[in-house]
């Protein structure tokens, strides 16, 4: 069942003031499901970077990833990602590499951002229900997809561990319940703005 609006969710939409919600974490952890959920609660507009991007280069990302090279993925996601910041009222469900160029931090730290945790052994599972779901991903085009998991996760989690809200969902959450949890939690994450830290440096580990 979808999620719906619901008076209860009233005061987190005045207290977001319009501020855009940023969900980052690993490939395959539930971003674009839980970010549509959370969309429909706060009655937001819901994008997906990744869709965004197929749309403007007229292919899959794994077909620009091979014809073009990810060097050029990156240069569109940060132009998507920059006018997507320019909206208000919107949840944006990210790439998982969105959080390596340093200047899109300029455009997730206009919103709040929030870090979808996901165990690997979980996300590997939900990948491998779908085999199509793996060829659609180049960086696990690998022997062992799982290994190469456990490797974003070591050179990315300095950068996802930068969000403004961490949340871990249990293996059994539905969508719907991990939009209810990081609602619920999302005013211990709302900061003024001249309080937020400087983009993080991706070259450090």
């Amino acid at each position: 069942m979808a999620a719906i609006p619901s008076p209860s969710d009233a005061p987190i939409r005045q207290q977001l003031q319009g501020l855009n919600l940023y969900l980052i974490g690993l490939m395959g952890s539930g971003k674009s499901a839980t970010g549509h959920a959370i969309a429909q609660r706060l009655q937001y507009r819901f994008f997906d970077t990744d869709i965004l991007i197929e749309r403007i280069a007229g292919k899959s990302i794994a077909t620009l990833f091979a014809e073009d090279g990810e060097a050029t993925f990156r240069q569109l996601e940060q132009q998507t990602l920059s006018q997507l910041a320019a909206y208000q009222r919107s949840v944006v469900a990210t790439g998982g590499g969105i959080v390596l160029e340093r200047n899109n931090w300029s455009a997730l730290r206009q919103g709040v951002i929030i870090w979808l945790d996901v165990p690997i052994p979980q996300i590997y599972q939900r990948l491998m229900a779908d085999p199509a779901e793996i060829a659609q991903r180049p960086l696990l085009q690998t022997p062992d997809p799982q290994a190469a998991l456990e490797t974003l996760r070591q050179q990315r989690s300095h950068l996802y561990e930068q969000a403004d809200l961490r949340l871990i969902p249990d293996p059994t959450d539905t969508a719907d319940r991990v939009a209810d949890r990081i609602l619920a939690a999302l005013p211990t994450a709302l900061r003024d703005p001249s309080d937020r830290p400087a983009p993080p440096d991706p070259s450090h580990n």
